[in-house]
């Protein structure tokens, strides 16, 4: 008995049922191995492929600067694990930053974001940064946002990628939707493949002897790293989908000691910087050590060149500058954190440590077509 009328309505109706289904946002495929959580998802920003795929235009997009000389993936380079391998990052003006450049891969699970700000937790806030700030200018987009908005509307392929991004969007070509799109991009770069990962996966040989002996030392109580380098990031400052809180973690590791009296250099006192207080001087989030091998220099400044300098320092205690302007020992310093009061390592301990840490590399992560520039392809 259904009328013309009848008819017509329940095709609107079909058509109605179907365009809500389609718009809303699919299941992410996150591509991890069983047993790992999930990240957490802002509610306003969730994961969908074409998001993520128009995120990755964009972070690799070089009109993002004011002057077209860089992109995000600039100072976040794939094949270094999204660090730049530089001491500290240089912006699109030629202002030097006083920090070097973080891991991007799982920075998803982090807690907190960059190395010293207790306030910033989501990445939709923290690329603001980079492309709108001036102290230093880094991508230079400050009072530009409207060129972001004309380039996704003017150039068909961001008109595509927008329109499969953010369908039924009444204003879909706009920074906001640009940052988004960004910060889902690199929330996607979640990997855990490493050989680390595989030998707790249960292949026994995936580790080698000298890494299973190094292991044991990374998460003894005789040398400490796994207090502020732990859980299955290798980092202190971690949250996941279903954390029941946040683990948020800042610490002084004696790299600078100024004047005896605790000081680090006027550009870069970490959480101090933030907070103003005394006993803040120094702390810095400590980074994961997934793919350290990948991401030297280290520490906050870029100040250690190698691995071994690294375990140079930790195994004194802190470090001792004996000339120049920020000479000092740091192993003195008030504010040290008390896990880094030096250990002993024989030299075959120090090489299965090295071999360990070694072992946190993840191949595909840094070779993946996923996160890959697309303007190279």
């Amino acid at each position: 008995m259904t009328s013309k009328l009848g008819f017509a309505a329940l095709l609107v109706l079909l058509f109605t049922v179907a365009s809500v289904y389609l718009l809303q946002p699919k299941s992410y495929d996150w591509q991890l191995p069983e047993g790992y959580p999930l990240p957490v998802v802002p509610d306003d920003n969730p994961m969908t492929t074409a998001k993520v795929e128009l995120g990755r235009w964009l972070f690799y997009d070089m009109r993002l600067s004011g002057n077209g000389t860089m992109s995000c993936g600039t100072c976040h380079i794939q094949s270094l694990a999204f660090t730049d391998g530089k001491q500290r990052s240089t912006g699109s003006t030629g202002d030097l930053h006083p920090r070097s450049s973080m891991m991007l891969i799982n920075a998803a699970y982090a807690s907190r974001l960059t190395w010293a700000n207790p306030l910033l937790a989501r990445l939709e806030d923290q690329a603001l940064t980079p492309l709108l700030g001036d102290n230093p200018v880094e991508m230079g987009m400050g009072g530009r946002e409207a060129e972001i908005g004309k380039l996704l509307e003017s150039e068909e392929r961001y008109r595509q990628l927008v329109q499969a991004a953010f369908p039924g969007d009444e204003n879909p070509y706009s920074v906001l939707n640009a940052v988004r799109a960004i910060a889902a991009f690199v929330r996607s770069i979640v990997s855990y493949d490493a050989s680390y990962d595989r030998y707790l996966s249960g292949d026994a040989e995936a580790l080698s002897p000298a890494a299973e002996r190094g292991m044991d030392l990374f998460f003894s109580e005789r040398i400490e790293c796994f207090h502020c380098h732990g859980g299955f990031n290798f980092t202190d400052s971690t949250t996941h989908a279903t954390a029941n809180v946040d683990s948020v973690g800042f610490h002084n590791n004696g790299l600078y000691n100024l004047d005896e009296s605790g000081a680090y250099p006027a550009a870069n006192t970490g959480l101090f910087d933030m907070t103003g207080n005394t006993r803040d001087m120094g702390r810095f989030k400590a980074p994961s050590l997934r793919n350290i091998a990948l991401t030297a220099p280290y520490m906050h400044d870029g100040s250690v060149a190698t691995l071994d300098g690294v375990l140079d320092h930790y195994q004194r205690g802190g470090r001792l500058i004996t000339e120049g302007a920020l000479q000092g020992d740091g192993r003195l310093s008030p504010f040290k954190s008390e896990f880094v009061a030096g250990f002993e390592l024989s030299e075959a301990e120090r090489e299965d440590l090295l071999e360990f840490l070694l072992s946190l590399t993840d191949e595909t992560a840094v070779t993946n077509d996923r996160w890959s520039n697309p303007f190279e392809e």
